[in-house]
Order: C-alpha cells, then structure tokens, then sequence
C-alpha cells in the first residue's frame, strides 16, 4: 500500500519524528508562474539606536573609523528610507514545495572596519558560511541560534586572527584591507529555528544576521524597501517577512495565479525605548580624555549619525 507516492512504513516514520508528514522541497520547471512584489516600510520613525562607548571596548582608535566622531559607535539595523521604506527584511514564501532551482550563492561574510558585511544573509540549513578578516585587529566570533521561547544556544565559538602581513600607514588613517586566513563552519539549526546571530565577542556592536530559507522564493529588501519574487507556481501561500531590528515576523495569506502579479505590503512599527544598555550622553568618567591628550578617534570611513 502507498499514500501518495510513499510507502506507509515511510511516512509513518516521518510522522513519528517530526510530528507531521515531511517534504523537501522539489526542483521542477515553472509554466506561467506569477509574481509576488510589495514593499517593508516602518513606521513611527526612526529608533533610538544601539550605541556603544567605543572607550570601554578594544581598539577605540581603529573601530571609530566608523563613529559619531563623539566616541560612540552605531549598531546601524535600522536603515529607512524618506518615504519609510526598510532595508535588510528578509521576505519569504512559505508553502511552495515544488518550483525552480534551489540553489543559493555560498555566504562570505567579512570583518571590515569592526563591521560585518553584509549584515544580513539568507543560506540551506547545513550550508557553511566563511568569514574572513579584513581588519588589522583581532576579532572573536561568536555565533548563536536564536528562538523567543527557549532562547539562544551556542552554534560555534572561534577567534579570527588578523592578518599578521596587514600593511598600515600611519595610526590607522590608511591600510590595506588584506584578507586573513577564513573561518568556514557549518550552520545546523534545531527544527522549529530559522535565524542566528554572529557577533564578535571583543567588538559587541559587530552583528551580522542569518535566515535559514526552506526554498528559494525569498528576497532581501534593498534601501527602498521593495521586493519582488518571480516564477512562482499558482496557489495558496504564506508570505512571511523579518528584519534583525524587530527580530519578530509579519505574516500575510496570498493567491498566486497564473501569469499574474499579486502586491503585498507589510508595515513594522519602530521600536519605542532604550535598545541598549548605553545611552549616547556625555559620560565624565568614559571620555574621550581617557585616551590620553594625543589620541583622538576619527569616522574617517563613515560618520555615523543616531
């Protein structure tokens, strides 16, 4: 006897393991799929930031390249546009169990400047992610699944040498960005968790944000806040979408049809309050003249502004 093309000794075991009836997701040729496009917008305004006090972490000096020039350094995971629009939501498509290729470009991250780029990425559970330093200073890189309810678990913990061949010109003002030697894991998440966190241990405004996508109709919202998701198959499915800053999904019903195109919008609201254990205030006893008269930190790659 067979259900639907599996034996029931099969599906029984699938059923068993994980609770209900399991199916990977099928590569198949795509007639006349549709559209799904729309934009992330969020509104109430801009958050108060993440800021840290570059004075009471390592390297002040070369972190501050990107800085307020004030001494604080931005955890920048809100990126708005004028008219609202948000970057980096990851939108996705839950549902499709058979359309076009599954195949995702291999995830580099880069530690450049005591930032992590790109900040966000989307992989297949048990792909690997490298992560190579670029700066002339140590990192720490901490890696963690996160859930709301059962909270974070440790996916790896390994330190990021720099490159001991790293070529600097003067105090930091100019150097060659050299890669040093990658740090390559595999991501497994446990069932029911799609996102983790990289972090670096010694720079703590360092993140760097992954989605475990279970096909491929997913976008990445660029600083507009638009995405667009082509061929996919006619039906019924969930868009879902999440971004770093709220760590908290939207969720709409769609009708596909044929040929066609369907819009959905998804709107989040700013976060209201204190998101971080500093405040960007002028503090007597974490200054800047803790640094000494002659050293002075400079956002000579990017100006930060909260």
């Amino acid at each position: 006897m067979r259900v639907l093309g599996l034996s029931v000794g099969v599906w029984l075991m699938g059923l068993v393991a994980w609770g209900s009836p399991v199916w990977a997701y099928e590569e198949a040729p795509v007639t006349n799929g549709g559209t799904v496009r729309g934009k992330v917008t969020l509104i109430g305004g801009k958050p108060r930031p993440m800021a840290f006090n570059l004075v009471t972490i390592p390297d002040p000096v070369y972190c501050g390249r990107i800085s307020t020039g004030t001494g604080w350094r931005i955890v920048e995971d809100f990126i708005v546009a004028d008219d609202g629009g948000l970057k980096d939501a990851v939108v996705m498509i839950e549902g499709v169990q058979k359309g076009k290729p599954f195949r995702l470009p291999k995830v580099r991250i880069e530690a450049i400047d005591c930032d992590f780029v790109p900040f966000v990425n989307v992989l297949r559970d048990q792909d690997e992610i490298t992560v190579v330093n670029m700066d002339p200073v140590e990192h720490d890189i901490q890696g963690y699944e996160t859930a709301r309810v059962r909270g974070a678990r440790v996916l790896f913990n390994r330190p990021l040498p720099m490159n001991p061949f790293h070529r600097v010109l003067g105090l930091f003002s100019n150097h060659n960005h050299l890669p040093g030697e990658p740090m390559v894991e595999k991501i497994h998440l446990r069932k029911g968790r799609n996102i983790f966190v990289m972090q670096c241990g010694f720079h703590p405004y360092m993140f760097s944000w992954g989605v475990v996508v279970k096909n491929p109709y997913f976008s990445i919202t660029k600083e507009d806040g638009v995405f667009e998701i082509h061929d996919v198959p006619a039906g019924k499915y969930t868009v879902k979408v999440w971004h770093p800053g709220t760590k908290s999904y939207l969720m709409k019903d769609v009708t596909v049809n044929p040929g066609a195109t369907v819009t959905v919008n998804f709107a989040y609201r700013a976060p209201q309050g204190r998101r971080s254990v500093h405040e960007m205030v002028e503090n007597p006893h974490f200054g800047l003249e803790m640094l000494g008269e002659d050293v002075k930190i400079i956002p000579s790659v990017r100006l930060q502004k909260p």
